[in-house]
């Protein structure tokens, strides 16, 4: 099976002869999003022992709304943009089972510890239009700007250490939408994959939507997100989201 990174370079290659549609008129999408999605994987420091986010740690599930901004344009060569705020700030309180090490501090069987595991990031996606009519197709590259930390404090001499994650990941971006004929009903598929050295990260949404004749509307479906960092910022991860979300908006 081919992976998503794979199926978008393909896709960029059969596309980068395609000449862009641009819209005749300046476009707004607002929209307002709620994704709750499970958290399972592991992380670890500097090459040390992964530790488990549910098994060792008892991390809870994120769940996030955020606002949702679209906008499209007649300019040709400038893309569109699309902006959501990503809230994934987890955390998790557990008596260890088994000894564990993060940045450098043990953290011993027995001890309680409290967890703080936040990915949040701001999503800029810039795109351009490439099919705008019943099959609607974007592609472009989607700027994922992580703002977040992870941190331990244990009970036995309040033992804490903490990484910071600022990290810019840049993911290419494809973005599929099929009208179901006469009836406001459309299904769609985005996908956004990155890939280098021994990181990656790849987010697939496929969702089902109905959108009015005045612009409102209202979708849902399953989104992941799959996020395998090494050594950034001294941290490295192999985790995964993945949960249901809905959206409301109204485009102009």
């Amino acid at each position: 099976m081919k992976s998503p990174f794979n199926i978008l370079a393909i896709a960029a290659l059969a596309l980068q002869f395609s000449i862009p549609v641009h819209a005749d008129f300046v476009g707004l999408n607002i929209g307002a999003s709620y994704w709750a999605p499970s958290l399972s994987g592991s992380f670890n420091s500097d090459g040390e022992s992964d530790i488990d986010l549910s098994d060792d740690l008892d991390i809870d599930d994120p769940s996030q709304s955020s606002l949702v901004l679209s906008l499209e344009h007649p300019i040709p060569l400038l893309p569109n943009i699309r902006y959501q705020s990503i809230d994934l700030d987890s955390d998790g309180r557990s008596t260890l089972s088994n000894s564990i090490t993060f940045e450098g501090q043990p953290y011993l069987t027995g001890d309680t510890v409290r967890t703080t595991f936040d990915l949040s990031h701001d999503d800029i996606v810039l795109y351009y239009e490439v099919m705008d009519n019943w099959v609607n197709l974007d592609i472009g590259l989607d700027l994922k700007k992580f703002d977040g930390e992870v941190s331990m404090v244990g009970s036995t001499n309040t033992i804490t250490s903490s990484i910071k994650v600022d990290e810019t990941l840049p993911l290419l971006y494809l973005s599929a939408r099929f009208d179901l004929p006469f009836s406001g009903f459309y299904v769609g598929a985005d996908i956004s994959s990155f890939s280098i050295d021994d990181s990656s990260a790849d987010e697939l949404t496929v969702k089902l939507g109905y959108e009015s004749g005045i612009g409102l509307g209202i979708e849902g479906g399953i989104k992941t997100f799959s996020l395998d960092l090494d050594d950034a910022d001294d941290l490295d991860t192999d985790i995964e989201y993945d949960g249901a979300y809905v959206n409301g908006y109204f485009r102009f």
